[in-house]
């Protein structure tokens, strides 16, 4: 039931994002296919205006930051230390509207657990700076027109 909580959460800020009130098909995933995305971390949906994606961790990544997308990121299982905010520290561009970088200084650390809901808007670096074992998470990407 939580699941389906927050998938329709995702679409309704999908919606107030610009997608749009014209009719569009609906999106069934089945409970296998969705289990099967959360094994390997892979998106589920991705479209222009909004992405969601059955995310894994095992370990930490880089810094991020997504210039047009904000991410709304739901905890299911396992914890990290999240850092949100500060400077990066040598970015680059490794996509278009996506950069990383191996630190950042200064932001604000949280810890990350099962239940936990956090949006970091585009722009804003975020960082799963230590994952002491499997995570799993859902994350709804909601791009943001205009915004670089």
């Amino acid at each position: 039931m939580k699941t389906f909580g927050f998938l329709a959460v995702g679409a309704l800020v999908a919606l107030a994002s610009g997608a749009g009130p014209a009719p569009r098909p609906i999106t069934f995933l089945p409970a296998p296919d969705v289990a099967a995305a959360f094994a390997k971390g892979r998106p589920l949906v991705e479209t222009e205006n909004y992405k969601v994606h059955a995310s894994r961790r095992e370990a930490p990544g880089e810094v991020e930051i997504h210039t047009r997308d904000t991410d709304i990121i739901y905890v299911l299982t396992g914890t990290a230390t999240f850092v949100t905010g500060g400077t990066i520290v040598g970015g680059r561009e490794t996509a278009p509207e996506e950069i990383r970088g191996p630190s950042v200084e200064g932001g604000d650390t949280r810890t990350l657990k099962a239940g936990d809901v956090v949006i970091v808007p585009f722009g804003t670096p975020h960082w799963f700076k230590a994952v002491p074992g499997p995570m799993t998470y859902y994350v709804v990407k909601v791009r943001a027109e205009g915004a670089r």
